[in-house]
């Protein structure tokens, strides 16, 4: 599995990018992990890292209690590079100085850079990269030099002449610093010396093999939605252990319209999965839980425990289980808090919904340490087809996230009537243009949804006055789904859009399109 091979550790200090860091090496087929900076010297030892990487963060190094590392860090012989708050505090910690700058930088900034050394190998001398940040490093600890400057910063970069400890001012990950990639790739690669052997035929033959003797003659209970993580885990499982996995869909009342029966025809009986299905409706069972509940995180730990009771309850009627499956991905382990430093952004039902007590010997999540478009092509090598693989994202916790105050089934059949209407609309409009020029449009978001607000307002309709709900519609454009802008649809989809809407479904009177990037924002509502 994962952990067995090599892999380089990236150490979080708070920062908004930490998993488009860890994301960004593993595109480099290096595998990558996001651990603390309060995780222990003795256990990075542990781990035996190839390399590894400092995040940004909120403070600055200097100020009394903020995130710091031990000097230690850098004397294990393992190559580091800090970045943005990582090269400072690098700096700090090793004898040099951090100031406060008397201008900041922020957005694109013109970057020349020493491409003899080995980190900017490959880099043309003069490129652009994405700068923030206030401080600046005034002073050079001892036994590094400048590799890389600006206008405004004299160290952009910096390198040890140990040639192992490096730092770098601005943000290589994000897609705003071009080059940056190839600064990753330099460092992980060539300077760490990894392999390259993290892919994902490797994956799902390792992944298998540890399934098939983790398990052993053992029953294994999936929760399966029909999602893209559940779908996919689903076809790891079966290819390892087949009948020995038993998949149960829940249909809480709060899947997109149709959807319940369109999972079952791809997982049941009649589907092309050679697997026991099980369809479990429990509409009502849910909307009672939930009546009357507002809070965001309560309704996702509602839907969680709900889940873990249904299973429990089928597991003892299918008799002995020894193993509950979950679909659980790395952004749901690190967005709930159990991975980095970061804020918890979310709880996740597979995640931080667990309630205390689960009636299992044991949880199998085998995508735990996959991003999502690493999920899709684990899919895809596992034969899925297309279509599944990638289907539109859809939250755990259902609806109930996209309907924002208390859950009632009056309201989840608005925004499962908006939504569809919606992903009608605009699925009609790309086939158009592709049909013309063989290509999916440019303005084609990644994702996109309705959602139904909590605010009602007065309208007209007809010569009657109404007091009806506003509907948002959603859709975002992203890689890897740790940021995301939003998709530029035409003028004329959403108007036809918000024509349909408001004309077929009852109880809407208004709607929203939400221009909003993430960050600040994130992709759900809740």
């Amino acid at each position: 599995m994962a952990q067995d091979k090599e892999k380089v550790i990236v150490i979080d200090f708070g920062g908004q990018y930490n998993q488009l860091v860890a994301r960004r090496v593993r595109e480099c087929n290096v595998y990558c992990e996001i651990y603390s900076y309060k995780t222990s010297i003795d256990k990075i030892k542990e781990m035996n890292p190839k390399g590894i990487i400092l995040t940004g963060g909120p403070s600055s190094c200097y100020e009394e209690g903020a995130a710091t590392c031990s000097p230690e860090l850098f004397e294990l012989g393992v190559p580091v590079l800090g970045l943005c708050y990582g090269a400072q505090l690098m700096s700090h910690v090793l004898g040099g100085k951090v100031e406060r700058a008397a201008n900041r930088e922020y957005g694109k900034t013109e970057l020349k850079v020493d491409n003899s050394v080995a980190l900017f190998a490959g880099v043309p001398s003069e490129t652009t990269c994405w700068m923030s940040h206030f401080d600046y490093i005034s002073k050079l600890a001892p036994g590094f030099k400048s590799i890389a400057h600006t206008d405004n910063c004299p160290v952009a970069a910096m390198q040890h002449e140990s040639g192992r400890l490096f730092g770098i001012q601005f943000h290589p990950e994000v897609l705003h610093t071009p080059e940056g990639s190839k600064m990753l790739f330099n460092f992980v690669r060539n300077i760490c010396g990894c392999a390259g052997d993290w892919r994902m035929d490797t994956f799902v033959e390792d992944s298998v093999k540890a399934i098939r003797e983790k398990v052993g003659n053992g029953k294994v209970l999936l929760a399966l939605s029909g999602g893209v993580d559940s779908s996919v885990a689903a076809g790891l499982l079966s290819r390892a252990i087949g009948k020995q996995l038993t998949c149960v869909f829940v249909d809480h009342g709060l899947l997109r319209k149709n959807e319940g029966d369109e999972v079952e025809a791809v997982f049941g009986p009649k589907g092309q999965f050679d697997l026991n299905f099980i369809r479990v409706n429990a509409q009502e069972r849910y909307y009672a839980k939930l009546a009357g509940v507002t809070e965001p995180e309560r309704k996702r730990k509602i839907i969680g425990e709900e889940f873990i009771r249904v299973f429990e309850e089928e597991a003892k009627k299918i008799g002995a289980v020894d193993f509950l499956a979950q679909g659980t991905i790395y952004p749901d382990v690190v967005e709930s808090g159990l991975g980095g430093e970061s804020a918890v952004i979310k709880s996740h039902h597979n995640v931080g919904g667990l309630p205390d007590f689960v009636d299992f010997k044991e949880i199998i999540e085998p995508l735990r340490d996959l991003f999502k478009d690493e999920v899709r092509k684990a899919g895809l090598e596992l034969g899925l087809p297309e279509a599944l693989v990638f289907r539109q994202p859809f939250p755990g916790p259902g609806l109930g996230i996209r309907i924002i105050g208390d859950v009632t089934a009056e309201k989840v059949k608005i925004v499962q009537d908006a939504d569809y209407i919606y992903r009608d609309e605009v699925a009609k409009a790309a086939a158009e243009i592709k049909k013309t020029t063989g290509k999916d449009p440019d303005w084609m978001p990644d994702q996109y949804f309705a959602a139904l607000t909590n605010m009602r307002s007065v309208g007209v309709m007809g010569d009657e006055r109404t007091y009806d709900y506003a509907i948002a519609l959603r859709a975002v454009k992203t890689v890897d789904f740790m940021t995301a802008d939003a998709a530029e649809i035409p003028w004329d989809v959403l108007k036809r859009t918000m024509n349909r809407i408001i004309n077929e479904v009852r109880g809407v009177n208004r709607v929203f399109y939400d221009v909003s990037s993430k960050p600040p924002a994130t992709v759900e509502f809740e």
